[in-house]
């Protein structure tokens, strides 16, 4: 009830606007990319039968664990002038931000995602193609059946970079009104001793992220009642 008074007693009201609506930008798409990245990729990891799924598989449960410093490190050389990506001048911009942060969330989607239908009954998709169900089709149905743990899979991602500051930081460089996340921004404001302006802007980022699991849990619980 009062921590928009006692955030805009620190903070102009435009500031707040723009460092929380980049934030849910940047990680809305983050978390989007990594979806259509992981999801396949989960799909095929789960569903197929090939020489080296296993070191794949232990390669991207590796990924779920990445410090987000050595994400931001490994993007920003790769962003930098001198980088091989350096001619797209994408460093210290919001999308090198999104990079970094899909870095971050696409294993932990397509590790969740693997395991969310390598549970699934195996004779479930015999049974789909017994029907006369294409593959595509049959990947759907799975899909719906395992909706529930890919629904997790997503909120895992998005809560691994909506609180994600090292590599936002590095590759970011917390610029006001151009790259400065709620992340950044709390960094910022502890580096100087603005304790009270730190725990504002915490408290904010933590009802943001209640607000949105909860919805998506709201979803997960209705799905799961039919």
């Amino acid at each position: 009830m009062y921590l928009f008074p006692c955030i805009l007693a620190y903070f102009p009201m435009t500031d707040i606007f723009e460092i929380t609506a980049l934030s849910l930008q940047v990680s809305t798409v983050a978390t989007l990319v990594s979806l259509l990245i992981g999801l396949p990729f989960g799909t095929w990891l789960a569903l197929g039968d090939f020489r080296g799924r296993s070191f794949i598989l232990s390669v991207v449960n590796t990924g779920m664990a990445l410090p987000p410093v050595v994400v931001g490190l490994v993007v920003a050389m790769t962003l930098w002038r001198s980088g091989p990506l350096g001619g797209l001048k994408l460093i210290y911009t919001p999308w090198a931000i999104i990079i970094a942060q899909t870095v971050i969330s696409a294993p932990v989607v397509t590790g969740l995602t693997a395991a969310a239908l390598a549970a699934l009954d195996p004779r479930l998709q015999q049974q789909l193609l017994g029907l006369g169900a294409s593959r595509p089709q049959m990947i759907w149905m799975l899909w719906r059946e395992a909706r529930l743990p890919l629904l997790a899979a997503l909120m895992a991602g998005f809560g691994s970079v909506i609180s994600e500051v090292g590599a936002s930081m590095m590759v970011g460089g917390n610029i006001r009104g151009q790259t400065r996340v709620l992340t950044t921004a709390i960094v910022l404001e502890t580096s100087k001793g603005e304790f009270e302006r730190a725990l504002a802007l915490s408290a904010l980022l933590l009802i943001i992220t209640y607000l949105i699991n909860l919805a998506l849990t709201w979803i997960q619980q209705k799905g799961h009642k039919r």
